[in-house]
């Protein structure tokens, strides 16, 4: 059985070998190198760490692999740059602007141009999606990351539960509250997101505010003191204070997909990645009737749910830059993105998005919510706070403020100007 087992892994492999002889590169140019890989654990890093060795083999490369659970690695990483520490040599990275402003992250326009090093024929960059070809570049039109994985914000409802009260998906705010009000129950919340005073957790809320026509910075400042950004908030507040769970106040995304898998809530609004373990039964107990949907919307309005794609950078420091950009290549290539795509991962490439083995493990219904809701996305509007260099700050002086719109310590006008007072207070320095 164990070699029975290995022989679609082996054809897997074996097609990819194949995809990557075509590419006009020597791969064993840097052969005997080792580099330091960093990052979160992800299924990012849950995809690519079994195919490691294959990299290896093609390369003669090494990769030597640092994982962390995603909030120590996050508070680790700055400081280790900071140090110009020359390892990792590549790291998975989000706050953009502040790892360009201070000069940790090595610009990539020239590795990409570089024919020794890069067959862009072969690449295909036509094949990535239109996020990712826009999302890493920089105000002057450089680049100095690869992105790695796709995701927007996406409704997750228990069929079920809504079933038993007649009820259809939502598909405005205004009927996203009627609904998750309905359903609430003694064992079962309404509706789940992130509500935890930190930056960590602003993806949904941030979602609310953009489809509201509000901006989290605008003009270099923070923004979400505007009208549309109070009216988000306040809607959002309605929805966790009047359906949310006991607690909700001290949620961030873990504690939204447990409650979700396990049938405490009926509905919940977070990350497209949510879905690989959402539609495995050995992980969930909604896996037969749950459904992926379109991200919400005031009515009138289109919406404009958050996107992102976490991001893989070379350290400028790093002594090993062109294996390591090597590396890249080839973990976004189409034959790596493929394999990864089998595993459930939501890559960049439009063709792994199509393909039969990733609508198989991440979910056919899934996969086409979570494009429409990257299509919905408005990347300019996810750059303009994810790139500038005091995103953290912001991040956190805005969720401190819808921490306190949740709770109901503060009215969200109130909460929303005193936190963009906070947020404009750093950027002014």
């Amino acid at each position: 059985m164990p070699a029975l087992a290995m022989l679609p892994r082996w054809g897997f492999a074996e097609d990819a070998a194949a995809g990557y002889a075509k590419a006009a590169i020597d791969w064993k140019q840097f052969a005997g190198q080792t580099i330091t890989l960093a990052g979160a654990i992800h299924p990012w890093s849950n995809a690519i760490t079994p195919l490691l060795w294959d990299f290896t083999k093609l390369t003669g490369i090494t990769v030597s692999t640092d994982f962390r659970l995603e909030t120590t690695y996050l508070g680790a990483l700055p400081i280790q740059l900071n140090r110009g520490s020359s390892t990792p040599d590549v790291f998975m990275f989000t706050t953009y602007g502040q790892g360009i402003s201070a000069g940790w992250l090595e610009p990539l326009n020239g590795y990409y141009s570089d024919k020794s090093l890069t067959d862009l024929g072969w690449y295909d960059e036509g094949d990535l999606l239109k996020t990712a070809r826009a999302f890493p570049l920089w105000s002057d039109r450089e680049r100095y990351a690869v992105p790695i994985t796709s995701e927007a914000v996406t409704l997750f409802v228990n069929g079920d539960a809504l079933a038993a009260k007649n009820l259809p998906v939502p598909k405005t705010f205004e009927d996203l509250l009627v609904t998750a009000k309905a359903v609430k129950g003694n064992e079962m919340s309404g509706i789940a997101m992130r509500a935890q005073a930190g930056g960590n957790s602003s993806v949904p809320a941030m979602s609310f505010l953009f489809s509201y026509g509000g901006h989290m910075v605008k003009d270099g400042k923070a923004a979400f003191a505007s009208p549309e950004a109070i009216a988000a908030i306040e809607m959002y507040g309605q929805l966790l204070s009047q359906a949310g769970p006991v607690g909700i106040g001290s949620y961030e995304w873990y504690h939204v997909l447990d409650d979700f898998l396990q049938g405490k809530t009926a509905i919940a609004i977070d990350s497209s990645n949510f879905a690989t373990d959402i539609s495995n039964p050995a992980k969930s107990r909604v896996s037969r009737q749950a459904v992926f949907a379109a991200f919400p919307h005031p009515a009138g309005q289109a919406p404009i749910p958050f996107m992102s794609h976490w991001q893989a950078c070379i350290n400028s420091k790093s002594r090993n830059k062109r294996a390591a950009f090597l590396f890249l290549l080839w973990a976004t290539s189409k034959a790596t993105s493929l394999q990864t795509a089998a595993a459930g991962l939501a890559t960049t490439r439009l063709s792994a998005w199509s393909s039969d083995g990733f609508k198989k493990a991440f979910g056919a219904q899934a996969a086409a919510a979570a494009l429409t809701n990257l299509q919905n996305a408005d990347v300019d509007r996810a750059k303009a706070v994810l790139f500038h260099p005091q995103s953290r700050p912001i991040l956190d002086a805005f969720m401190i403020g819808v921490n306190e719109v949740v709770s109901g310590a503060k009215s969200a006008k109130i909460a929303m100007t005193a936190a963009a007072e906070k947020a404009n207070a750093v950027i002014r320095g």
